[in-house]
């Protein structure tokens, strides 16, 4: 295509030409464009203009090598007939800067100036036509909450430039022999890290689908490229490993389904994946009606007194009761009141989060857990929830000795059809540490991710109601006044929209960790044995390239008959659960348990925002949470249905 402003190109002895384009408010952008040979030719008949290069270096908020190193002078030459003037000005990050004749130097780099749109294709570039609206609307979003984060500022103190962490890297014997070009590279600190994904989307629309994140002495690839992330996932999946989420999440999750790697997890999969069997997913749908009518009779007080309420925790309090009964048949019950196990599993799940975002691992010294009254309160929380587990797993194990069902494929106890029951009956050992890491992988990864979605889903309800009062109508139509059935779930079709619409726009988790376990390459870039990878979920599920108006809530761009939307048929564009192998097992069971919780409280209630709450900030740790809470105005709706409570 053509574009009438200017354009400059870094090309680099490597092969690399790096784009650089004078945007209409007169700031340079810039992105990574496809390799391309050095052709001398097209050099000898233009004038040779100089642009220094730390202009260059200076292009984004966090500074950028490109995949040469700018060292020296950098020279500029114009490929049209009309070479610019010597007095022609630009703005690099509001700074003047000439392009003046320049002679040429042994190690220069050339800057070409041309009008053309430099890829060939038709019609313009989505990714530019995004980076520009990204820049000019980002201030607002953030400022109206839907992409504010809070700073962490002292963290830049401790972050050294980017090429002493590519050496340390380098002692550590992280890194592969050069195949291939060199990832672009970001390095610096991130002022948003409580919410890292944010800065790393719009790193995206600047560098493309792969770039390197130098933070500290720590180094990132970061993938937002459909088809690098198959090629991790799925592919070659085998040739990576969970990484620092299995250190991460160590202390809690021990070896359990979603950090363990290689014949454990293999293992582990074979045992739980049967237990989430339909029979057992349809019984399910009881419980989570059963638990929401629990959520609609807190909500009618709360509705009566017409006070905030803030919905955040109390959709957190509805899967942890969901979940309890659901994994090892232990009713919670923290919708009613707290006690000693609840408290336990948030000061869990609180060290949990932290611990994925310090950049420091405090709790690694050997002599902190002593001396932190923080982490003296985690251990002790572990040591009620483990003895607990203990109990549950005795008690089981006695019931299942004693009952006469016998095992199968399906088999569930209609009393008893938790996981753990299941499990036990399969002839799993009961003094394995293995079925305990299990059961509290499934009780933290299960709790916190649903409650993730109900909170994003209905705040996102709270900004368009048109979709609120389309999802009403028909959750009016299908539910009757009973709780609902796996019937009336099918039926719910726009409802499902709702969520899977919601985890587009706010995917749980933003994003996915991997490390490689051997060297490989991603699309056209070599990577070593031991390198870091986040595959970012949020770029993924916002690419403009790949979504109409990706920032749009809008469950319509899936038909209502058409299939659940998912890795194959998006082609890797949609990841919510994840994809290939390590693909999460209880997909079906979350999306079930948030569709009935969505059309039972829209059935009975109204949600607004409340007048004069903060706005709503983003934090992350292993999912997406607000700063200061979901407070909302919930109101009863004029003849709302009775639903039935049985507990």
């Amino acid at each position: 295509p053509v574009h009438h402003e200017p354009r400059l190109a870094v090309l680099c002895a490597s092969g690399h030409e790096r784009c650089v384009r004078q945007d209409g408010d007169s700031s340079w952008s810039s992105r990574l464009v496809s390799p391309r040979p050095l052709i001398l030719s097209s050099l000898l008949f233009s004038p040779v203009y100089s642009l220094h290069a730390r202009h260059l270096a200076s292009l984004h908020p966090l500074s950028y090598s490109p995949p040469c190193q700018l060292r020296g002078t950098v020279r500029a030459m114009a490929t049209t007939a009309a070479a610019p003037p010597s007095g022609y000005f630009g703005s690099v990050q509001g700074r003047p800067t000439r392009l003046a004749p320049a002679a040429s130097g042994r190690n220069s780099l050339l800057l070409r100036c041309s009008a053309s749109g430099g890829d060939g294709a038709g019609g313009p570039d989505p990714i530019l036509e995004e980076q520009k609206r990204r820049r000019a609307e980002l201030s607002a979003r953030s400022s109206s909450g839907e992409f504010t984060a809070p700073g962490t500022r002292w963290l830049a103190k401790l972050v050294p430039p980017g090429a002493l962490a590519a050496g340390l890297l380098k002692a550590a014997g992280v890194g592969a022999a050069r195949r291939g070009p060199e990832l672009p590279q970001v390095a610096g600190s991130l002022a948003a890290v409580d919410a890292i994904f944010l800065p790393l989307y719009d790193h995206f629309l600047t560098h493309g689908g792969v770039f390197r994140l130098n933070l500290g002495p720590k180094s990132f690839v970061i993938v937002s490229d459909p088809d690098i992330a198959k090629h991790i996932l799925r592919d070659n999946s085998k040739a990576y490993s969970k990484g620092i989420l299995a250190e991460i999440l160590e202390f809690v999750m021990g070896t359990g389904l979603i950090p363990a790697d290689g014949e454990v997890w293999r293992v582990r999969r074979r045992a739980i994946v049967p237990s989430l069997h339909q029979k057992f997913v349809t019984e399910m749908i009881g419980l989570f009606g059963k638990a929401s009518g629990r959520l609609c009779e807190k909500l009618d007080k709360a509705a009566a007194e017409g006070e905030a309420v803030e919905m955040e925790s109390l959709f957190s309090r509805l899967t942890l009761d969901v979940i309890g009964k659901a994994v090892f048949n232990y009713d919670f019950d923290s919708l009613s009141y707290d006690n000693g196990m609840v408290e336990a599993v948030y000061v869990t799940l609180r060290e949990a989060e932290m611990r994925s975002t310090a950049p420091i691992p405090t709790w690694k010294i050997p002599i902190w857990k002593d001396v932190s009254p923080r982490q003296r309160k985690v251990n002790e929380a572990l040591v009620l929830i483990n003895n607990i587990l203990d109990e549950l797993i005795s008690t089981c194990k006695r019931m299942v000795d004693e009952e006469d069902l016998q095992f199968h494929e399906e088999y569930m106890n209609e009393e008893d059809p938790s996981i753990l029951r299941f499990l036990l009956a399969s002839g799993e050992d009961v003094s394995s540490k293995q079925l305990r890491d299990d059961l509290m992988t499934m009780l933290i990864a299960g709790h916190e991710t649903s409650a993730a979605v109900l909170t994003w889903t209905f705040y996102l309800l709270s900004k368009y109601p048109r979709v609120m009062s389309k999802l009403q109508a028909e959750v009016d139509d299908v539910l009757g006044d009973g709780l609902p059935t796996i019937e009336d779930v099918k039926k719910l079709k726009y409802t499902t929209r709702v969520i899977n619409e919601s985890l587009r726009l706010y995917p749980q988790p933003p994003v996915l960790i991997r490390r490689s376990l051997e060297d490989d390459m991603l699309g056209e870039y070599p990577i070593g044995r031991g390198e870091d990878i986040f595959i970012s979920i949020w770029n993924l599920h916002r690419c403009p390239k790949h979504w109409d108006n990706a920032d749009v809530f809008n469950p319509e761009r899936w038909t209502l008959d058409g299939p659940n939307p998912n890795e194959t048929n998006q082609k890797f564009s949609y990841l919510p659960f994840g994809g290939g192998p390590r693909k999460c097992v209880g997909d079906m069971f979350a999306t079930f348990e948030n569709v009935v919780a969505t059309a039972m409280l829209v059935k009975r209630f109204d949600f607004q925002m409340a007048p004069g709450a903060p706005p709503v900030e983003m934090t992350t740790g292993a999912t997406i949470h607000t700063t200061k809470g979901l407070n909302m105005i919930v109101s009863r709706r004029t003849n709302p249905p009775v639903i039935p409570i049985s507990r």
